[in-house]
């Protein structure tokens, strides 16, 4: 049986994934994830990567002597859900360049802990090494791109302001779009923008002007449209309160012409840019998700398909949508986009 390396050997290997934090212990699990099974997975979780039963646990003040002043680039992703984020950050991801991390779970844990009711300067301490940790790139010369889940977003300022050298990149689909990719996948994901409601709403982060007793009388599309409007209306506040370091773009912009929105972001990033080698990512080439090989024109063929089996619904959704973004003050299109629309 092999010796567990010490701690400093740990926060000096990036394989070392910082992937869960336990509160109650004031500790970091790590688990090892070699760069090539990143790159095969859509997320970093352990329903992608496997279940880890013998993680290294590490005390929290451990890490963070270990880690000491060294703080290589850092960067972000945030999204609002089925807009090809997950290709974007495989795209992002190049060796002595960047190190993307898609979703992972420790900053899921920082959103639950949160919810449960931490102390705010707490949390923030933690959020603070939580993030030094993630943003270990595996060459000295990378920067890290962290994409969130869209659980995150109420935390996006936050963690903006912890670091604030960082930029970050906006990416959503327009409203009809989103939702019919909400409808094209069936009852568990409606669920889910259920479930993200929920979570949005004990987060204090849905200001709409609705009751609490007005979402039960709402069709799953209607909750889907208010989780996606909350985060629209989010986004817009992170742009006027640090336009210098973020940009915005749409999932149409970047599936219509991947190269071109990959190139534009990692200018925005401060990533240095190599259109031929993005052309050769293997991202462009498959299903970010399921990883089979992408056929031309498949994204576009499946929204046109449940268009014609939605279409009637959701136009009705996306009408009422609209005067609710209306009397809200919620703008359906988001400035500063990286490219020109």
């Amino acid at each position: 049986m092999s010796e567990t390396p010490s701690v400093s050997a740990i926060v000096r290997d990036a394989e070392w994934l910082a992937h869960r934090y336990d509160p109650g212990h004031d500790a970091f699990h790590f688990r090892r994830v070699a760069r090539d099974r990143r790159t095969l997975v859509p997320f970093l979780t352990d329903l992608h990567l496997g279940e880890d039963e013998a993680p290294v646990i590490l005390r929290r003040t451990d890490c963070r002597a270990a880690v000491g002043n060294d703080r290589p680039p850092l960067h972000f992703l945030f999204h609002s859900a089925y807009c090809a984020s997950t290709m974007l950050a495989q795209l992002l991801d190049q060796r002595g360049v960047a190190t993307s991390l898609s979703e992972p779970v420790l900053l899921n844990d920082m959103v639950g802990w949160r919810r449960r009711g931490a102390v705010p300067g707490d949390h923030a301490r933690v959020m603070d090494d939580a993030l030094a940790l993630l943003g270990r790139g595996f060459e000295a010369s990378e920067a890290v791109v962290i994409k969130p889940s869209n659980i995150f977003n109420p935390l996006a300022r936050g963690v903006l302001t912890l670091r604030p050298e960082a930029r970050a990149i906006l990416l959503h689909a327009p409203l009809r779009a989103f939702l019919l990719s909400v409808a094209r996948k069936g009852m568990w994901c409606r669920l889910w923008c259920r479930e993200l409601l929920e979570g949005y709403l004990a987060d204090g982060f849905v200001q709409l002007g609705f009751e609490p007793r007005e979402y039960f009388r709402q069709s799953d599309l209607q909750v889907a449209a208010i989780g996606w409007l909350a985060q629209q209306q989010a986004f817009a506040a992170l742009l006027a309160w640090a336009p210098d370091r973020i940009a915005t773009l749409d999932s149409e912009t970047l599936t219509v012409d991947p190269v071109a929105a990959a190139s534009a972001a990692m200018a925005h990033l401060g990533l240095a840019v190599d259109a031929a080698r993005l052309t050769a990512q293997p991202a462009l080439g498959r299903n970010s998700k399921s990883g089979a090989d992408f056929a031309p024109g498949e994204r576009q063929r499946d929204l046109i398909a449940a268009e014609a089996a939605y279409g009637e619904e959701i136009e009705q959704v996306v009408g009422w949508a609209e005067v609710v973004a209306g009397q809200a003050g919620i703008a359906l299109t988001l400035p500063q986009p990286l490219l020109p629309r």
